[in-house]
């Protein structure tokens, strides 16, 4: 691999990490989802729980999904 290969590798991967990382700012859509479930849905209580452990155990997920080795920001 001759020198200039490697600067332009490294140049098209600064290029695409340019943009904040959105899967890191999911929380921020998640906090106030939460409540305003179980505000909005008090006259269905069925439907208010189930959405709320469906958004919950989501939000689970994806906390477990960035702390294990599926998700490696460092490594790429």
């Amino acid at each position: 691999m001759a020198p200039s290969d490697f600067s332009d590798r490294k140049t098209i991967e600064e290029r695409r990490n340019r943009g904040p990382p959105f899967i890191l700012l999911l929380p921020l859509i998640y906090a106030p989802i939460l409540p305003l479930i179980r505000i909005g849905l008090r006259r269905r209580p069925v439907l208010r729980d189930r959405l709320f452990f469906g958004v919950l155990a989501g939000a689970f997920a994806h906390g477990t999904y960035l702390v294990t080795d599926l998700y490696d920001v460092e490594g790429r």
